[in-house]
């Protein structure tokens, strides 16, 4: 049995992020590679790295030195270049803002739930030709939710499990009164990059769990504007560190689960696609070989 297991194939995980999530000392066989997709082009190239005997695929979400705004992410084509690269698990490390007194700066949250109110982006793979409807109801996998809760605690982060994450337009951050309707809506974080960025992980049949590091209050708490430039810049500095722990800590978790082809993401698109295949455009089609080539 023990053979066995030594022999299982692990599982391959993407990082999506900012550039300081990718400096782990224990990364090796580093190469950055350009991933070709058929929806243009992505945010940057990938680096490629093994961390022991497992494999990391990581993607900075707005390019090395933040060349692309929340808008301007070509969100299709960086999903679709993990897919590719043969990514099966995805961890999307991402900055945000608190909507709740409990969530202070420098908080951890494993986001659940989604409140999508982005209207500039492209959201689906799919489209006139090819229509498709997955759920969202549980946007994010538990199964992965599971493995970061345990690598946060065993690596002693303050790690919050379960928060709706409002994702806005951007990429001006919010007024009082819309940060205060947010509030009343029961959302807990706010931030402008995980949408549409879950749901097309969810189309790709990749499983998707959403870290959300905490920043500020957003600007609906009254010492908001007491907060310097410098402190921010001290969180940021600082979740980059726990989050490179966290990500060191679920590596194995994650790599080694077993269970994860059986995982329900895996199997979002079975019964998905509803065009008829007749009325299939032939040109879409083709450009979802690497999305829905297995129910195509």
């Amino acid at each position: 049995m023990l053979r066995e297991k030594n022999n299982m194939k692990k599982n391959k995980i993407g990082i999506i992020g900012g550039s300081g999530v990718y400096d782990l000392a224990q990364l090796t066989d580093k190469k950055w590679q350009r991933i070709n997709t058929n929806f243009g082009e992505p945010s940057d190239e990938l680096l490629f790295g093994k961390i022991g005997e497992y494999e990391l695929v990581f993607l900075p979400r707005h390019g090395r030195g933040h060349k692309n705004s929340p808008t301007s992410i070509n969100f299709r084509a960086n999903i679709e270049a993990l897919k590719i690269a043969g990514v099966s698990e995805i961890i999307s490390v991402s900055a945000v803002g608190s909507l709740s007194e409990k969530l202070a700066p420098g908080a951890f949250v494993i986001v659940d739930q989604f409140i999508d109110r982005t209207f500039a982006r492209e959201k689906s793979f799919f489209g006139k030709g090819c229509v498709a409807h997955v759920s969202m109801a549980k946007p994010t996998c538990s199964r992965l939710s599971t493995h970061i809760l345990i690598a946060g605690k065993n690596a002693g982060i303050n790690i919050i499990n379960g928060g709706t994450y409002l994702a806005m337009e951007g990429p001006q951050f919010s007024s009082v009164a819309e940060s205060k309707l947010y509030q009343s809506w029961g959302c807990d974080v706010i931030g402008m990059t995980n949408m549409p960025e879950a749901k097309l992980a969810r189309e790709a049949e990749i499983c998707y769990v959403s870290v959300a590091m905490v920043t500020d209050y957003d600007c609906w708490h009254p010492d908001h504007e007491a907060v310097s430039v410098e402190q921010v810049i001290k969180i940021l500095l600082s979740n980059a560190e726990t989050a490179r722990k966290l990500v060191s800590s679920a590596i194995s978790l994650i790599g080694d689960d077993s269970s994860s082809s059986k995982c329900s993401c895996k199997s979002a698109l079975d019964y998905a696609i509803i065009t008829a295949a007749e009325a299939r455009d032939p040109e879409l089609t083709k450009k979802l070989v690497n999305i829905a080539g297995r129910v195509l």
